[in-house]
């Protein structure tokens, strides 16, 4: 096994993108330079649940608390999401509570197992949740793993992707866990089921028929995608993968546990 204190390649080098994993044994920090995965270390110790970025802001949702970008305890408690709407920290704790920081904590809701938290979307266990001013509303479906707000949103259930229009829309059918978005520089939309990557491109996300199947070089479950200079994926067990258009470039990082993963 490769040591995750070994340094690599590329590290030092300008243009590198820097992506955050959340892993039952801390957060590894790993460096890409185009799609080389290059040096990844631990940078903090911890059980990370989930992590999240926004500008230049890290938040680490761990079992004893949640972490600012120094990896500093923010005291809200035992943490099992965290996500970004707009500019303010949003964190859900084992407990239920939803909770806004901005400077203090406000207590906006108590929910059902939460699952994740993109924007001002909110995923559990009894469906999706909408952050409204100092509440939520529940907007529909049931059994969400994974939600996201760039450009059109989508949520990753156990029956099905869905996006949203006029109403939760059909996208496709299967036992979803994760999804992302970005708007930047078009609507890019990557979405996983426990043996299957699909990704789409242009935001028209109604017409199934146009997912493509990603052919990974790894037959692992996907933990998270994310977007930098290219995408960039995480699997449960621990192997990296990133690609920038010409080919998948995969490293494994000797962790266990991943949960989540953040860009930035």
């Amino acid at each position: 096994m490769t040591s995750i204190d070994e340094k690599r390649v590329y590290s030092d080098q300008e243009g590198t993108t820097t992506v955050f994993v959340a892993t039952e044994l801390g957060v590894a920090r790993v460096e890409v330079s185009g799609d080389i995965v290059g040096e990844f270390a631990i940078a903090h110790r911890c059980v990370a649940r989930d992590v999240a970025t926004a500008g230049g802001s890290l938040a680490v949702a761990t079992a004893e608390d949640v972490l600012d970008g120094d990896f500093s305890p923010l005291d809200f408690g035992p943490a099992v999401a965290v996500g970004f709407d707009g500019d303010s920290l949003v964190t859900a704790g084992e407990n239920g509570t939803l909770a806004r920081y901005d400077g203090d904590w406000c207590e906006l809701a108590s929910l059902p197992e939460v699952r994740a938290i993109d924007g001002n979307l909110v995923a559990t266990a009894d469906g999706v949740y909408q952050i409204v001013d100092d509440g939520v509303r529940h907007v529909g479906l049931d059994d969400v793993r994974d939600v996201s707000t760039d450009g059109v949103p989508l949520a990753a259930t156990a029956d099905g992707l869905y996006w949203l229009g006029n109403g939760w829309m059909d996208a496709l059918p299967g036992d979803f866990r994760v999804v992302n978005t970005t708007d930047e520089p078009t609507e890019i939309a990557y979405a996983g089921t426990a043996d299957t990557l699909f990704a789409k491109s242009g935001g028209e996300w109604r017409e199934s028929v146009e997912w493509e199947d990603v052919a990974l070089p790894v037959d692992e479950p996907i933990a998270a995608v994310g977007f930098g200079n290219g995408v960039h994926t995480v699997t449960e067990s621990g192997t990296f993968l990133s690609s920038v258009g010409d080919g998948w470039r995969s490293r494994h990082l000797g962790l266990k546990g991943v949960r989540a993963l953040a860009v930035r």
